[in-house]
């Protein structure tokens, strides 16, 4: 049991997986006893899920960067004031399908140079990272293929095609370097219950070691 509460997030490429393996590890830890709270990015707030509609649904050109810049960020701050603090706070392992690694290549790199603007809106209105990030990696093509194939509403970035998801795929393996004291790589190309082992051996071994 944590009794000072975690954060722990998901990251990866559109179908890679990533979805599934933090609601497998959410129902893992539950029943090892864990008061677990999952929940998503963007979203994960009545506030923020509106915004989540208002970015992911529609044609690719309906924002530029700057403006989901923007709109990330205020969902983001929604998210953390009404749920990720509180359920930290209250001793619960927060388990988060993306954050702010995501805001940092789908705006901060993937369409425009703005890295830096992402990091100090960021520093300014969030000024938290997870303990842990797993990143889930997939081939680009596979992993869109996998995204595509559900059909669902929420396609805005899937329809920027290929080229997007493999300077995705690049850019998260760069994170992964960058922050190697959080995040954490595991190959999702393997099948589901054998990656599904591999995150929760490496949350144990991180809610272990941070008791």
């Amino acid at each position: 049991m944590s009794a000072k509460g975690a954060f722990i997030s998901f990251e990866g490429i559109d179908g890679s997986g990533k979805s599934t393996q933090a609601r497998l590890l959410a129902e893992r830890l539950r029943a090892e006893g864990h008061d677990v709270v999952l929940t998503r990015e963007p979203g994960g707030s009545p506030g923020a899920e509106e915004i989540r509609a208002l970015v992911l649904q529609g044609d690719p050109d309906r924002w530029s960067a700057e403006t989901e810049l923007l709109l990330f960020t205020a969902a983001r701050r929604d998210h953390m004031e009404r749920l990720i603090l509180p359920a930290i706070s209250a001793g619960k392992i927060v388990i988060c399908d993306r954050f702010a690694d995501s805001t940092r290549l789908y705006q901060g790199l993937s369409r425009g140079d703005l890295r830096a603007t992402v990091d100090q809106l960021h520093d300014l209105m969030i000024g938290r990272e997870p303990d842990l990030t797993i990143l889930i990696d997939m081939d680009p093509e596979t992993g869109l293929a996998r995204a595509k194939g559900r059909q669902g509403v929420e396609e805005r970035f899937e329809d920027f095609g290929t080229d997007l998801q493999q300077k995705m795929r690049a850019g998260f393996l760069g994170l992964a370097k960058e922050f190697p004291h959080r995040f954490h790589t595991i190959d999702g190309g393997r099948p589901i219950e054998i990656v599904a082992h591999d995150v929760h051996a490496l949350a144990q071994s991180h809610l272990t070691s941070s008791l």
